[in-house]
C-alpha cells in the first residue's frame, strides 16, 4: 500500500492496525485444512474484508473529499462487521482453531474505535456536488 497518501494520523494509525488484522487473518487461514473446500472460501472472504479495511483507507484520505470518505468508511464498516461475525460461519464448519477469532475480534474492537476517531476528522465542507 502507498502509505504517503494518508494523510491524517488518525488515517496512519488505521491503516496500521489494519495491517495488524490482515497478519492475523492470514494466520488464521492458514490453519484451514485444505481439503475443506467450505472453510477454505470462508478464509477467502475473510481476507477480503481483511484488506478492505486497509485499501478504502487509503482511497478515502487520498482523495480527501468527504463524499470519498464517507463512501470508503460505509465500506470499512461493512468489512469490519463481516470478519467479526465469521466466526460463527468457521465454528458451523468445524474449524478447529476458532478460539483465534476471539484475539481478532479484540483487534477489530480497537480497529472500531480508532475508525470512530478517523471519522470525526472528515469534514463535510470539504465534499462537492454529486448528481449520484
Amino acid at each position: 500500500m502507498n502509505k504517503r497518501n494518508i494523510k491524517s494520523k488518525e488515517g496512519q494509525s488505521l491503516y496500521e492496525k489494519g495491517g495488524e488484522i490482515i497478519e492475523l487473518v492470514t494466520e488464521i487461514i492458514d490453519l484451514i485444512p485444505e481439503d475443506n473446500d467450505i472453510l477454505k472460501e470462508i478464509g477467502g472472504f475473510m481476507a477480503s474484508d481483511a484488506y478492505t479495511l486497509q485499501v478504502k483507507v487509503v482511497g478515502a484520505e487520498a482523495g480527501g473529499l468527504y463524499d470519498i470518505k464517507m463512501e470508503c468508511a460505509a465500506l470499512i464498516r461493512k468489512a469490519g462487521r463481516e470478519l467479526y461475525v465469521q466466526k460463527h460461519s468457521l465454528e458451523m464448519f468445524g474449524f478447529e482453531y476458532v478460539s483465534y477469532m476471539d484475539m481478532l475480534r479484540d483487534r477489530i474492537d480497537e480497529y472500531k474505535a480508532l475508525f470512530i476517531e478517523w471519522i470525526d476528522t472528515c469534514d463535510p465542507h470539504q465534499s462537492i456536488k454529486d448528481d449520484w
